[in-house]
């Protein structure tokens, strides 16, 4: 984490604590959320000794959270991921669609793609681990605050690239006819051709053919794939698809 303290909060600086400059004006307004206690009040210890970073709030649930959260307009809402009432992902979304000013940084024990992805979908500036250095996390605070980002360029362009992806396969799909939609959908909760041409009454080489057809349209080779774009579209995992349909059976 590394760049440079906008200058827009302040023309001054003094010697922080963690050894960088830091701004002598209006302090860095922080709120926490994060329902572990132990980790809030480390976390407040932390940036309370910054001499830049003022603690206006703090909570251990997300209800309570989001409501304080935009009664304080913080400059950065530091918020843990997962929480016994909700998620910080939640609250990070909720409160930058009334307040886009809000700065949100992820705390997390987790990290793979798909959490990145969700918190940069989320609105989040920051994503950072639970394992992180506190001067690290400070500096990162800081970055958040002056309007950087800390999520890696490269993981938010795969990010942005999906959301086209998506963007596309519903324009796509927007398209196909009545008949194609519900077979697609149908691959999607695990039903064979056989079973769709029953379902459907058509023959199951009628329905071969709207498969090939689909699979082209859709520009996949397999109907698993086919299956896994529907069951993202309808932002539903495959068991509940699955259990949603009374069966249990695989995509393939």
């Amino acid at each position: 984490m590394h760049g440079q303290i906008g200058t827009d909060r302040a023309s001054e600086t003094v010697p922080g604590r963690h050894g960088c400059l830091v701004p002598d004006k209006t302090p860095i307004r922080v709120y926490l959320l994060d329902d572990h206690f132990i980790v809030r009040r480390g976390l407040a210890s932390l940036l309370e000794a910054e001499p830049d970073i003022e603690i206006v709030g703090e909570s251990g649930s997300a209800s309570q959270a989001l409501e304080e959260i935009l009664a304080l307009r913080p400059d950065v809402a530091v918020l843990d991921a997962h929480l016994a009432d909700g998620n910080g992902l939640d609250v990070c979304r909720e409160m930058r669609a009334v307040d886009p000013a809000i700065k949100a940084m992820i705390l997390t024990s987790y990290q793979d793609d798909d959490a990145i992805s969700s918190a940069i979908l989320a609105g989040a500036a920051g994503y950072v681990l639970k394992q992180i250095e506190g001067d690290s996390l400070v500096s990162g605070i800081r970055l958040v605050a002056s309007g950087h980002s800390l999520i890696d360029r490269s993981v938010a362009a795969r990010v942005l690239e999906q959301v086209e992806f998506h963007k596309r396969s519903l324009q796509v799909i927007s398209d196909l006819t009545p008949q194609q939609s519900k077979i697609l959908f149908l691959i999607a909760d695990g039903l064979t051709n056989r079973e769709i041409a029953e379902r459907l009454f058509l023959a199951e080489k009628t329905v071969k053919n709207h498969v090939t057809a689909l699979l082209s349209r859709l520009g996949v080779a397999h109907r698993t794939q086919a299956a896994l774009l529907a069951q993202r579209l309808r932002g539903e995992s495959p068991m509940t698809l699955n259990a949603a349909n009374g069966t249990r059976r695989g995509v393939g």
